[in-house]
């Protein structure tokens, strides 16, 4: 018999329970008529304490509060991908045939369809040992995903059954094995707990691009397939832009987006633009590769955890079927804020600005489930996590921000006065950093002909030169300045508006290979170096600055296709040439420019 207490006090989420003592932590629990989805959060001696993830309007004291004899698990299994749930894994396309457009209260623990038969193709044969983590079987999920279905952690055993290839449902059994423990039955699905990492054999270096097609990311602060990000930004600074160029255009094979506490437009927007959005990686639409975990701001506030949980756990799912997976979770601030108001119902000593003492843990280990890994099977499988955070007023000293700073190793500081001056993505270079440069050389040497982390590292201190140039500009203006440092700050200008500045919807300048990013760079360090060199024999700056040239190079991002890397020469040759001239027509020749 379920174990069952009854309900003492009712304080918004936070439901006290008595007798509650023979209660587990972490237990999932129905409470009250209506059957509410909770967990249980805390036991004080015969007390205990449930966290609601529905709303508790209606509640009355005494109503029964009855184990599931499990903590809070999801099913996973056929049936995620494509599909958009609620943060406890609840069907939200069926909810709505079901009941209409709001999600009523009491409706239970619905996740994936039952009942859908899918096409099964078994991998094992009779008499072979399968352990947990093994790929036992497949199903085609969507055109450009087989679903590889996995023996569940933890069980090990010999094959006496398998089904034939044929069409079942993800509960009854398609395999069956001999154990210690005797016979089990296997099944398409199985569940997990969301708040337990699932295992791995391995955790290996992050040494691989994860391919976005922003050349501010991919160059100058570039992300690692299992690596962990932070995109920090006030109000309308572009923070959900970013995430959903990344989901769009990145070389991921999975994307799990989680809107938490968000705007219902901002779900809305993905909802109607990713079905339409074809995939630039496999030429199908985004959502054949894209699960949506949708907790807008109107949704209970206690179930924004279970969303970001939820999501992980579906990430490291598919990560151990060999996938690499990216993660977006938009915005972290919003489970924090939920963390502080359950907190400050429990009545617990508030840290800084209110915020539990436990946010720093709470944070680390949400991101620290992220991680490029050898899965049980023996593949090689990733989850990127790519966290939205929204500090107050842009304030990036405040306790979110702060404490995933900490624990991440890129660092995506948006600037207001960028995403005002209409410069997308409005990531700001001299506040920004990733801690991947270094880890991914050899894979800019193997994919590239030349040296981009140099390239990267000079550019970055010409941007930084400009920065100190600049104060001087503004007390005295720019035309004090010497001609070099003048010609540098062109650069700059040519650096920022050609080359980090990009247009999301223009059709060559949306996705960028990264081959074209970095001849893209060579095209203006080739300016740089040719100007520089004819500014050192006393050329006016007038006449290195040629505008019709500086035009072709700032707008060679939509004017040179992006499979066309032999313009790039064309425009190169182009640069030498005009300096070239420059020089002899100052009377220098190519014999004295080499001494």
């Amino acid at each position: 018999m379920s174990k069952a207490g009854k309900i003492a006090k009712i304080n918004g989420p936070v439901v006290i329970g008595r007798p509650m003592g023979d209660f587990t932590m972490r237990e999932m629990v129905q409470v009250g008529d209506k059957k509410l989805i909770g967990e249980v959060i805390a036991i004080r001696g015969d007390e205990g304490t449930v966290q609601v993830y529905e709303e508790t309007e209606g509640l009355k004291r005494d109503e029964d509060i009855v184990s599931t004899d499990g903590p809070l698990s999801v099913r996973l299994g056929p049936g995620l991908i494509g599909n958009m749930f609620d943060g406890i894994e609840r069907p939200l396309n069926r909810i709505k045939d079901l009941y209409g457009d709001f999600i009523p209260e009491g409706i239970g623990l619905m996740n994936l369809d039952l009942e859908k038969k899918w096409p099964f193709v078994p991998a094992v044969s009779v008499g072979d040992i399968v352990e947990g983590g093994a790929i036992f079987g497949t199903v085609k999920e969507s055109e450009i995903i087989d679903h590889r279905v996995l023996v569940p952690p933890k069980t090990r055993g010999k094959v006496v059954w398998i089904a034939e290839a044929g069409d079942y449902n993800i509960v009854e059994p398609v395999m069956k094995i001999a154990t210690e423990r005797g016979k089990e039955e296997i099944a398409m699905s199985h569940e997990w707990p969301v708040r337990i990492p699932r295992p791995v054999e391995k955790y290996a270096d992050a040494n691989q691009l994860l391919v976005t097609g922003q050349r501010v990311l991919d160059v100058f602060f570039p992300i690692a397939k299992g690596g962990t990000v932070a995109i920090p930004g006030g109000f309308g600074t572009g923070k959900t832009m970013t995430q959903h160029s990344i989901a769009k255009y990145c070389d991921a094979d999975i994307i799990v987006y989680i809107g938490c506490g968000e705007r219902g437009n901002e779900m809305t927007e993905v909802l109607e633009d990713f079905p339409e959005l074809i995939d630039p990686n496999t030429g199908k639409p985004l959502m054949e590769r894209t699960i949506l975990i949708a907790n807008t701001s109107n949704m209970p506030v206690a179930a924004r955890e279970a969303s970001i949980y939820t999501g992980i756990t579906i990430a490291e799912y598919f990560r151990d079927q060999g996938y690499h997976v990216a993660m977006m979770a938009d915005s972290t601030s919003r489970w924090a804020e939920a963390l502080r108001e359950i907190s400050g119902r429990l009545e617990e000593m508030p840290a800084e600005e209110g915020y539990p003492a436990y946010l720093p843990s709470r944070i680390a280990s949400f991101y620290e489930r992220s991680g490029y890994a050898k899965t049980l099977n023996g593949a090689e499988g990733s989850v990127t996590t790519i966290g939205a955070v929204s500090p107050a007023g842009g304030d990036f000293s405040e306790p979110v921000t702060e404490n995933t700073r900490r624990f991440v190793n890129t660092f995506l500081a948006l600037d207001k006065d960028l995403a005002y001056s209409r410069h997308y993505p409005a990531i700001h270079w001299l506040n920004s950093y990733s801690g991947y440069v270094q880890a991914l050389s050899n894979y800019y040497d193997n994919r590239l002909d030349g040296d981009l982390p140099t390239l990267r590292k000079k550019f970055l201190g010409i941007l930084h030169e400009e920065a100190r140039l600049q104060e001087i500009v503004m007390l005295v203006g720019e035309d004090v300045l010497p001609d070099k440092e003048r010609f540098l700050l062109q650069i700059s200008r040519i650096i920022k508006d050609g080359f980090l500045q990009q247009n999301a919807f223009h059709p060559t300048d949306a996705y960028v290979p990264l081959e074209k990013q970095f001849e893209m760079l060579r095209i203006i360090d080739t300016l740089y170096e040719e100007g520089n060199q004819v500014l050192d024999l006393g050329v006016s700056i007038e006449e290195v600055k040629n505008e019709t040239l500086f035009s072709k190079v700032v707008n060679m991002k939509y004017n040179i296709d992006n499979d066309d890397l032999n313009a790039f020469t064309r425009l190169s040759n182009e640069i030498q040439d005009y300096y070239r001239e420059l020089r002899i027509e100052y009377g220098v020749s190519e014999e004295q420019m080499g001494e």
